[in-house]
């Protein structure tokens, strides 16, 4: 989940996680000043958030990959609702929201089709459920975040993307597996967000449920997650999930990047060798 405040340091527009890892657990906090920079991921998020909990009926909710642009631009504005936080009184704030939500759009499409460079495949996982079942508790959040799908109006209201890759983009690397296997057996999780009316009800470890799954299909051996040192809800969130700790940023990179500095954490997923 995840909840940001307007301008601070950068951000990356390819990933929200990238700041919001500073947050990581089920919700974020904190956002970044416009200097947009083009480099694919970066962290998993989720903050914790004090705001009354909207129960929900889990019969009627779906967890999958999406390559649905219509559903993909749903995440883009779950991602940018998370880790913003906007001031309502702002001046212009829709074309801002708006602006946000088109680059990340743009960026996760380039994403999942294998346009970014040091990426060998990456998924969105979104957990939906039926307009019809949140349509009177919680507007905004219907409103922001709708798609249909076989003409079924539903809600993105958990994302998250799973990455095949090395690294990502200025995070401290995971060192499993080791030499050429990592090139096919190592992968991370970023832009990991619920929609803070909807925490409490398990829907973060659901997503990681689902890609830890979907991983294991790919033959990833190696699952990572960046989360903020101090996120004790996050962490509480992976480390339940089966991380466990592998390595701590330093701290000058934290300085130097002027974030929260960040742990790693990992698990070892059994293979189905997919390559």
């Amino acid at each position: 989940m995840a909840l940001l405040s307007l301008p601070q340091p950068w951000f990356s527009s390819h990933s929200f996680s990238s700041w919001a890892s500073h947050q990581s657990s089920v919700i974020v906090t904190t956002a970044h000043r416009f200097r947009f920079r083009f480099q694919p991921v970066a962290a998993a998020t989720t903050t914790h958030h004090h705001q009354q909990s909207i129960p929900i009926d889990k019969s009627a909710l779906i967890v999958a990959e999406t390559a649905s642009e219509d559903q993909l631009w749903a995440a883009a504005c779950l991602r940018v609702r998370s880790f913003y936080g906007f001031q309502t009184s702002s001046y212009g704030i829709q074309d801002h929201k708006r602006c946000l939500t088109e680059r990340e759009f743009e960026a996760l499409k380039e994403r999942i089709a294998g346009k970014r460079e040091g990426f060998k495949r990456v998924s969105c996982i979104n957990a939906t459920l039926p307009l019809s079942q949140l349509s009177s508790s919680a507007d905004d959040l219907c409103a922001a975040c709708k798609f249909t799908d076989n003409g079924e109006d539903r809600v993105v209201v958990g994302t998250l993307d799973l990455n095949q890759c090395l690294w990502l983009p200025e995070e401290i690397a995971g060192t499993k597996p080791e030499g050429t296997e990592a090139n096919f057996g190592r992968a991370y999780l970023s832009n990991v967000c619920v929609a803070r009316e909807l925490h409490r009800n398990g829907l973060g470890y659901d997503i990681v449920r689902k890609s830890k799954r979907v991983a294991e299909k790919w033959g990833i051996t190696d699952l990572y997650v960046h989360v903020a040192i101090d996120n004790e809800p996050a962490k509480n969130l992976y480390m339940k999930s089966g991380f466990i700790h592998e390595n701590d940023e330093p701290a000058w990179q934290a300085r130097f990047l002027d974030r929260p500095r960040r742990i790693l954490l990992w698990i070892g997923l059994p293979c189905s060798n997919e390559l």
